[in-house]
């Protein structure tokens, strides 16, 4: 979700110009588009953290909503919701901000803001659930903030359409994971739930893949992970 060049130094970046290399780089890997002239910092590409951050801890929930080794209650996920999932991505996106990215900044810290929530909702002292008369209300409210989620990932999904394949894949696929858990707890459907779970997986795995891509340097590595780019826009 980063928009500045691997390897290269933030202080060569100019204010009146995109280096074609920066163009380059971000017609294949980046949320921003061509024209965008990054801006002059000392931040590091903080894309790695927050897209391996937001793969382990979607990763492990989809196992536990697979079933993966017998395991039904989740609250395991908690203090990784809180810390991995939440409190990484909330900083990778803070630092997304100032160095120019939007689209990266609007999705890491909204998506720490969901895991910190996801989390409070299972803590018990938190009172959320115990507030439910019924499993049946609880399952009902969760469903609507699951399908609140699947409509904000939808329109993110809008804004990365012609930025790059992979980044649609991922979006599209966690799309349709919270489309598929908000129904599965609706239903109460436990076949509903493992298919979310397995949609979940799908989706962790592209993002572990878009991680790595943000992770290694141009100037450093042999390979690097293609990402699927496309044309953009000349106007």
């Amino acid at each position: 979700m980063s928009d500045m060049e691997k390897g290269q130094s933030s202080q060569s970046a100019t204010v009146n110009a995109t280096p074609p290399a920066q163009a380059a780089y971000n017609g294949q890997h980046g949320f921003t588009p061509i024209s965008h002239t990054p801006r002059p910092t000392g931040i590091g590409n903080p894309g790695a953290l927050g897209l391996f951050s937001f793969a382990s801890t979607t990763f492990m929930l989809s196992l536990y909503n697979v079933g993966a080794h017998g395991v039904s209650t989740p609250n395991v996920i908690v203090g990784m919701a809180l810390f991995t999932g939440g409190l990484a991505q909330l900083l990778a996106g803070m630092w997304e901000f100032p160095r120019g990215n939007q689209f990266g900044g609007t999705a890491f810290v909204s998506y720490g803001a969901f895991w910190m929530s996801y989390a409070t909702i299972l803590i018990p002292s938190s009172g959320i659930a115990t507030a439910y008369a019924t499993k049946q209300e609880l399952d009902n409210a969760i469903g609507i903030y699951l399908e609140i989620w699947f409509v904000f990932t939808s329109l993110l999904l809008i804004g990365a359409i012609r930025r790059n394949i992979t980044f649609i894949l991922l979006l599209f696929f966690l799309a349709l994971t919270f489309l598929i858990l908000g129904v599965g707890s609706f239903t109460g459907s436990a076949s509903v739930n493992r298919a979310g779970g397995a949609l979940g997986i799908i989706t962790a795995w592209i993002a572990y893949y878009a991680g790595v891509s943000e992770l290694l340097v141009r100037e450093e590595s042999y390979w690097m992970p293609p990402l699927g780019a496309l044309p953009r826009r000349l106007d």
